[in-house]
């Protein structure tokens, strides 16, 4: 979902290296100290002394996830942690192998961070652990319990559940026959086999990774647990897809719990990481490194309100999640995106109706929303 952002911040930068001869460019409140200068195929940017950047390239829109690669050290001596992976695919895969054949050669992996459970960022790290004699993963306990469950709960057909969940959202019954093709499996389809066994991360809990500090900020409602990084010394936040520069992370309510409040707990985590200092330099899950954290939070906070304010004013009559595509995306939805626009529309309406503006009522297994 687009976001919108008014106002403009300058900010000075801290530590940053690499950047000689760049022009840094600024837009819609934030700027990005490295212009257009984002890695090429292959190839591996220093953000910071000990912080390298990589482009892993995915099919799909996003077409990418950003990569970062740590200097670490352990018992065995020097090492790197990376940090996301991309999904389990050909060529993610092979984006990967020219990486640690190119720049990496030589070079270790001695642990791997996901910052949540989401495909593009877990994905190949299975792969990856079982290349570097079982590397650990690290992750925050939820986000990977649930992968390991999405992961191992695949099915060869869709569980009933999940379509009265699409019913209910005022799917027709061709939409869930062709959702259903293929079964209930996409989760495993795109991630490399887990370990049985992985490190937990905590919120407040201070990593040492080769000789910075870094401590983890957890957020939530783009994931339950989602696992950020700040370097209070160097000003640097990694910050997944917790905080975007240009698009808003998806925030969609789930058939696993229907009675969720995702976009509560959106809003919520935007007020946390408000306590963070303005100045840190953001590292993305996508797009480009940028500064001016506080403004993008006001915009995603304000994008997200708007939005509620919107589908209220649309309740003329009783509307059903699909009734509210229009105003929540500026794009047609199809068939390739029905299911996150859907979950995004739940999300909402169920923010609306925890908050009391909304009522929903269930006739013949389709939910429909009206004005409190």
């Amino acid at each position: 979902m687009p976001a919108s952002v008014s106002g403009m911040a300058t900010h000075h930068q801290r530590g940053l290296i690499g950047d000689e001869g760049l022009t840094p460019t600024s837009a819609a409140g934030l700027t990005y100290p490295f212009g257009d200068r984002a890695p090429k195929p292959g190839e591996l940017v220093t953000i910071a002394p000990g912080i390298r950047w990589w482009r892993v390239p995915m099919s799909g829109p996003l077409k990418h996830v950003n990569g970062l690669i740590l200097d670490d050290h352990d018992a065995n001596g020097p090492c790197v942690l990376t940090i996301d992976t991309g999904t389990a695919s050909p060529r993610t895969t092979e984006a990967w192998r020219t990486i640690l054949d190119g720049p990496l050669a030589g070079e270790r992996v001695g642990r791997i961070l996901c910052t949540h459970m989401h495909p593009d960022h877990l994905g190949l790290a299975g792969w990856l652990s079982r290349r570097f004699d079982d590397a650990p993963i690290l992750m925050t306990r939820t986000e990977w319990l649930t992968a390991r469950m999405l992961s191992s709960d695949a099915r060869p057909e869709v569980p009933d559940e999940q379509i009265a969940f699409w019913r209910g959202a005022g799917w027709s019954d061709e939409q869930i026959a062709e959702a259903s093709k293929g079964g209930f499996a996409r989760f495993a389809k795109m991630i490399a086999r887990l370990p049985l066994g992985y490190t937990r991360i905590r919120d407040g809990e201070v990593l040492r990774i080769g000789d910075a500090d870094w401590h983890v900020v957890v957020g939530s409602g783009h994931s339950p647990e989602h696992a950020c990084l700040v370097d209070y010394d160097r000003r640097i936040l990694i910050a997944g897809d917790q905080v975007l520069p240009r698009i808003s992370s998806n925030i969609s309510l789930h058939a696993g719990e229907p009675g969720a409040d995702p976009l509560g707990d959106w809003l919520a985590s935007i007020e946390r990481f408000r306590r963070l200092p303005d100045d840190l330099l953001v590292l993305p899950g996508h797009g480009d490194p940028f500064h001016g954290l506080h403004a993008r939070l006001d915009a995603l906070e304000q994008e997200h309100r708007d939005r509620l304010d919107a589908l209220v004013a649309h309740m003329t009559e009783p509307r059903r999640a699909v009734d509210c595509f229009a105003q929540l995306f500026r794009r047609p939805i199809g068939p390739d995106v029905i299911g996150m626009a859907t979950g995004e529309a739940l999300a909402h309406l169920r923010h609306l109706e925890v908050t009391g503006r909304v009522v929903r009522t269930t006739r013949d297994g389709v939910w429909w929303y009206s004005r409190a």
